[in-house]
This record gives C-alpha cells, sequence and structure tokens, in this order.
C-alpha cells in the first residue's frame, strides 16, 4: 500500500499491474489510463510485442509462450513479493470459442489454445494479485474451463463475479459483446456504471482529414480496388446504407440466393456504434466496415479509433493492412478496460 502522506492521485499511479496476452496493448493502455503502472507483459506474436514495445517502453516485455514463462522469474524479474502485486489482467486465445467457429454454439472445436485459459490460471494463483481481470468471447460464459477457473479463483479467496456486456455502453463507439470476469480477494467485486450517453462512428473519426493526405501513415495507406468492387461502393447508399440497394447488376451472385451476412458491403451509420470491429475490418466483403460517406473501407487509424485507441497509438505502415487489422481486432478496447479497472479499483 502506498504511503498515506501521498497524495492520492500518486497512491493510484502506484498501483502495479501485470498483462498476459498482451497483444498490441489494448488491455495495457486501458489499465494505464484507470492509474495502473503496468510493470510486466507476457505476448507471443513477435510483431504484435514489437507494436507492444514501441507504444510500452517502460513495461518488461516476456515475447514468449506463455507456457515458459514461470512465476518465480516473473516475481524475480519485477522484483515483487507473491501477494503484491495489485492486478493481473488477459484474454486468453478465443478462437476456440467464437461463434463463427462453432457454428453459433452448434459444434465443439477442440483447439489446444483453448485450455491457456489454464496457463492464465496458474499464474494467478502463483503470483496472488490482489485483483483479476479476464476478457473473452460470450461463448466462454458456458464453457466448463470457465467454471473451472471461477472455482479455483474462489477456493484461493477471491470474490468473483462474471457477465456478458456490451462495450458501447462503456463510452466504446462499436457493438461489441463481450465476457468479463472480475475477481478480487481485498474488497467486493463490482462493473463499472454504463456512460452517460454512447459514443458513435462521428465522435470517433468524423473530425479526421481526408484519407490518403493527412500525414498519418496510418490514415493514408492506400487502397486497391477493382472497377466492378469500386462500382459497388459507390452504389452503396451514405450513412448506413446496405447491400440490398444495389441494382442487380452489381449484386454477387451468392447474395442473390442467400440473406444471411446482411453486412456485408454495408456502411457504417455516422451516429451509431460501429459494428464490431474484426480483423478484416479492411475489407467491405467481410462486414459493414464501409466508410459512412467516403467511398472506401475504413482506413486502419479510423479503425483503432472505433477501438478507442488513443490517436497517437503507433501502428508502422509497413506493417501492411493484414497484420495492422488483424492487431486492431484482436484487441480489448482501451476505453472499456479503463472502465472496468476503474470500477475494480
Amino acid at each position: 500500500m502506498a504511503p498515506k502522506h501521498l497524495p492520492r492521485d500518486e497512491q493510484i499511479a502506484k498501483r502495479t499491474a501485470f498483462d498476459c496476452f498482451a497483444g498490441c496493448g489494448g488491455l495495457s493502455q486501458g489499465l494505464k489510463g484507470a492509474g495502473y503502472r503496468v510493470v510486466g507483459a507476457i505476448e507471443n506474436d513477435p510483431v504484435a510485442a514489437s507494436v507492444y514495445e514501441l507504444n510500452h517502453p517502460n513495461t518488461l516485455l516476456w515475447c514468449s509462450d506463455i507456457r515458459r514463462v514461470s512465476v518465480n522469474d516473473v516475481l524475480s524479474r519485477l522484483r515483487l513479493r507473491r501477494g503484491q502485486l495489485d492486478l493481473i489482467g488477459g484474454c486468453p486465445p478465443c478462437q476456440g470459442f467464437s461463434k463463427l467457429r462453432t457454428y453459433n454454439g452448434s459444434r465443439r472445436i477442440r483447439d489446444r489454445q483453448n485450455d491457456l485459459i489454464f496457463e492464465f490460471e496458474r499464474l494467478v494463483l502463483g503470483l496472488r494479485p490482489k485483483r483479476v481481470m479476464l476478457e473473452n468471447v460470450p461463448g466462454l460464459l458456458r464453457d466448463q474451463r470457465l467454471r473451472r477457473f471461477r472455482d479455483a479463483l474462489e477456493n484461493a479467496g477471491y470474490s468473483v463475479e462474471a457477465d456478458v456486456i456490451d462495450v458501447a455502453n462503456y463510452g466504446v463507439p462499436q457493438r461489441r459483446q463481450r465476457l468479463v470476469l472480475l475477481a478480487s480477494r481485498v474488497s467486493a467485486v463490482r462493473f463499472a456504471e454504463p456512460a452517460s450517453r454512447t459514443r458513435t462512428v462521428r465522435d470517433a473519426i468524423g473530425s479526421l482529414p481526408r484519407a490518403g493526405r493527412s500525414g498519418d501513415s496510418l490514415h493514408d495507406l492506400p487502397e486497391k480496388r477493382s472497377r466492378l468492387v469500386a462500382a459497388r461502393i459507390r452504389a452503396i447508399p451514405s450513412d448506413g446504407g446496405g447491400r440490398e440497394s444495389l441494382p442487380g447488376r452489381l449484386k454477387l451472385t451468392c447474395h442473390r440466393h442467400s440473406d444471411g451476412f446482411k453486412d456485408v458491403y454495408g456502411r457504417m451509420a455516422w451516429d451509431e456504434p460501429a459494428p464490431t470491429i474484426t480483423t478484416g475490418c479492411f475489407n467491405p466483403s467481410k462486414g459493414r466496415f464501409l466508410h459512412p460517406s467516403a467511398n472506401r473501407a475504413i482506413t486502419m487509424r479510423e479503425a483503432a479509433l472505433l477501438q478507442s485507441f488513443p490517436k497517437y497509438y503507433k501502428f508502422p505502415s509497413e506493417l501492411g493492412k493484414v497484420k495492422i487489422a488483424t492487431m486492431i481486432g484482436n484487441a480489448l478496447p482501451p476505453r472499456f478496460i479503463r472502465a472496468h479497472a476503474r470500477a475494480l479499483k
């Protein structure tokens, strides 16, 4: 605990956190916004790790498989005692729990990454932090792995709460259902109160300069489309229009015989939250990822802002759209994390 003579803001800033499955740093960014000092993080992918280090240079990063990171090594390198860490957070790889991969829950998929939640459990029980935050796709709520993880925390003396909530209720300008589990061994657990207003696409990206000549390399990455695709995009009505408005000559053959995936080739609406920003957010054939009025998909800077990353967050443009979109789409929205980390604190 910080000395009592320190100002309150300085006491809060002394609270320490550790980020597992860090990706490009969405969780860490949110924790910092809540007043935590993120002292350590783990990320296995070298590309994501490089972006993490670019934005969080003062955090000790293990670029390693979490299964190879020992509790003793973390405590030693961070100069911490067991029980001293204030918070540990993470989002174990969730592809095996997603509704899309499991056909809306009708099929089980065996994915060895599903069991990485138990590596998170190993670090939690070994480090014994005061508080725990786990975020994931809603499908994990019904999985026996989460029940086992929750039982382990409760047996170790933690109070635990879990729920599925929409990030749009917490200052993030997109609709995104996520599972959040909060736990504490030092206080009662409560979720954040919803924000007083919903942020929209206009709030997030409406004031950006025109893409292509803005001076922001992430906003200026070029877009190449065939003549047919470009014509299809131009024909989509602005401000929320969809592919149902396309003339017959521009409709995809597969769309003439299928009523599913209606967001494909759709525009975002200015005064509503964006749809879920996914790893395919640069491709209009993957969802409602067309700009509300410009005849293009959203840029990577716009995607990052819709995920609630700050404007200054760095993604090297030389990595290319596919790698950047993968990191942004897989990231935890910092504003969402900030809200719940503050409530947990």
